[in-house]
């Protein structure tokens, strides 16, 4: 497996090469126009505006399409036979191999069809991972991905090996972070309710990403952690110990004062089995 991420992908992009792309497929001289001027708007920093004459504004609601117009080539002139199977997300990109030989190869071929473009992979997060049972994984698109071997049904047989995936440690963090700012010192003003419905608001969003994977575990530490971090408001707000406010959320109210539960939320794949092919809750199959 080869892990890379294109450097400075957004602020590196040729304008002239995007546009030369751009007009592959569109003729209409108004809209060119318009992505011209959008290109060279530049961003607001510190109260001044800054042009650069490369990339595409980072933050603008148009960026990612440009991005992913611009880098299709690289898709088009892959040879999966030759390559592997490259998967891109904008600036993120894996390519599926079956030895060392073709990964190193793949890597050598995704370095030069970059420096044509005038981009370059982050060597910081450029690597060849060899996946294996017991080995390390690698994280792409917020998930963290390893093979794994499950469990015999009561001791017989060796258990089937798939590739498993859960929210990776950045995720994570990044939801604890969240968790914390929503329950910060600075809101204890307000009332625990509005406190509550602003964590579930976060959690919704982010169990709906990160359900469909063996994320199950990592879901109940997040749950904990919200739960924590609730006590500790209550505790607060009554000027008592942390014990009282876990009190307050799990013995005095039945539903820990509103605050949403993830259990059954998460959608583990099983191996060998396709998403479609699934069938949902209501017995029905996913579409």
């Amino acid at each position: 497996m080869v892990e890379t991420d294109i450097a400075n992908c957004f602020e590196a992009i040729p304008v002239d090469g995007l546009m030369q792309a751009v007009e592959e497929r569109v003729c209409d001289q108004s809209v060119l126009k318009l992505l011209r001027v959008i290109l060279r708007a530049g961003v607001m920093v510190d109260g001044q505006v800054h042009r650069s004459v490369t990339g595409t504004p980072q933050g603008g609601v148009i960026s990612p399409l440009l991005a992913n117009i611009y880098l299709h080539r690289i898709d088009r002139a892959w040879d999966v036979r030759e390559h592997g199977v490259l998967v891109r997300y904008a600036d993120d990109a894996l390519v599926m191999c079956r030895s060392r030989e073709q990964a190193e190869a793949a890597l050598a071929r995704l370095r030069f069809l970059l420096a044509e473009l005038g981009l370059e992979p982050k060597e910081a997060k450029t690597r060849i991972v060899h996946l294996q049972v017991g080995g390390s994984g690698f994280d792409f698109l917020g998930f963290h991905h390893r093979l794994v071997r499950s469990q015999g049904r009561r001791g017989t047989g060796k258990g089937v090996v798939f590739l498993a995936r859960w929210p990776a440690s950045k995720a994570m963090q990044h939801a604890r972070d969240r968790i914390r700012d929503l329950t910060a010192r600075r809101r204890l003003l307000l009332s625990v309710k509005w406190i509550v419905e602003d964590v579930n608001r976060f959690l919704r969003g982010w169990a709906a990403y990160f359900r469909y994977g063996n994320s199950a575990r990592h879901f109940d530490k997040i749950m904990g952690y919200a739960r924590m971090r609730l006590a500790i408001v209550i505790a607060k707000r009554h000027r008592r110990s942390r014990g009282f406010g876990w009190m307050v959320i799990a013995f005095q109210s039945p539903d820990y004062l509103g605050l949403i539960n993830l259990d059954g939320t998460v959608a583990a794949p099983r191996p060998f089995r396709a998403w479609r092919d699934r069938p949902n809750a209501g017995g029905e199959r996913r579409r």
